[in-house]
């Protein structure tokens, strides 16, 4: 399992060899931690580690099962998420008791969780996109509020806001919001007055907060070119940057009726192209440095059809890591042949 290097702990067990960004060998695979390495580790700016799975002695779960263990609070909040929906058109408005019963059990379990790419691939074969999208940015805005620096009264405001970031969605038909094909004009303008009927009912529930800013504001761009206002960089706030990027995030690494999901590293990839010019580009490349070490340990497929395991992030070209294949390592920044096409767990 990947882990941040302050939580390693003395008599862990690496699942990998450790390389400088220079290349430099430095630990071998099978070493088990000593204080001397971690302080080691340390100098040399090394972030993060694999070690092998340990015992929970809490949990008894370990890796993967670890994540698994948090399907039943995600599919509560996803269940609790679509009662939200049905309340939201049927009264106008929700109760903050009920958001909280939704959510929250959710957070205090993830809390902790550091592989956010293994979190994901594991979770994100459920159905029920609207309402499984709405769970994912409240996870990936907590998180993204926790990597920019902000405190945890307002990492959790950041969740919560990116929980209710569609529920302006409740109004609208599900015959447009499923439809396979192309949206007719009338109708891509409905599916835009998501965000106005979003701030409507958070606003008529708990005031002008950041959960209604941010349904508002989480289609608009910085570069002006963004709905429902075509609001430019200086009037989009902190909290609706946030809930952009997870949602962006979310929905591209999603199957939609429309089209299939794309895969998670690419997605990471696009995500670097929209900091340039419509998405905050120091939150993007944020969330880009936190996630792209939890890729390294995955299994991959390439475009030319072969798999094999990331072993290291490459310095510069993020997206173009050092792959093992069988007993062989390719640099898939110099054989494009070995461009990653899809992440598995």
């Amino acid at each position: 399992m990947r882990v941040q290097l302050t939580d390693v702990q003395p008599g862990d067990r690496l699942a990998e060899d450790i390389f400088t960004e220079q290349g430099l060998h430095v630990l071998s695979r099978g070493t088990v931690i000593q204080e001397r390495d971690l302080h080691r580790l340390h100098q040399l700016r090394i972030d993060d580690v694999e070690i092998e799975r340990r015992i929970a002695e809490e949990e008894g779960t370990t890796g993967f099962a670890s994540q698994a263990r948090l399907l039943p609070y995600y599919d509560d909040a996803v269940a609790g998420c679509e009662l939200l929906f049905k309340r939201a058109l049927e009264e106008g408005q929700l109760r903050g008791g009920d958001v909280e019963a939704s959510f929250q059990p959710l957070v205090d379990q993830v809390k902790t969780e550091r592989d956010v790419v293994s979190l994901l691939l594991i979770l994100n074969n459920r159905d029920d996109y609207t309402y499984q999208h709405s769970v994912q940015v409240g996870m990936l805005s907590y998180y993204l509020a926790k990597w920019s620096g902000w405190d945890e009264e307002e990492t959790t405001q950041a969740g919560k806001a990116g929980f209710l970031h569609d529920i302006g969605k409740c109004r609208i038909p599900d015959s447009i919001l499923n439809k396979p094909g192309k949206l007719t004009d009338e109708e891509f303008d409905e599916v835009r007055r998501h965000s106005v009927y979003g701030f409507e009912i958070i606003r008529a529930s708990f005031g002008e907060g950041v959960a209604a800013t941010a349904a508002l504001q989480h289609h608009e761009r910085l570069n002006g070119e963004g709905y429902p206002y075509r609001l430019t960089a200086e009037r989009i706030e902190p909290i609706s940057r946030i809930v952009a990027i997870a949602d962006v995030y979310s929905a591209m690494i999603s199957d939609r009726s429309y089209r299939d999901k794309l895969d998670m590293l690419t997605v990471l990839k696009k995500l670097y192209q929209l900091s340039f010019r419509e998405l905050d580009p120091h939150m993007t490349q944020t969330f880009i440095r936190h996630m792209l070490p939890n890729f390294i340990g995955k299994k991959v497929e390439m475009v030319n059809g072969e798999t094999g395991i990331v072993v290291m992030n490459h310095p510069t070209l993020l997206f173009h890591p050092l792959v093992r294949v069988g007993d062989k390592f390719v640099d898939s920044s110099v054989d494009r042949s070995f461009e990653i096409k899809q992440v598995f767990l």
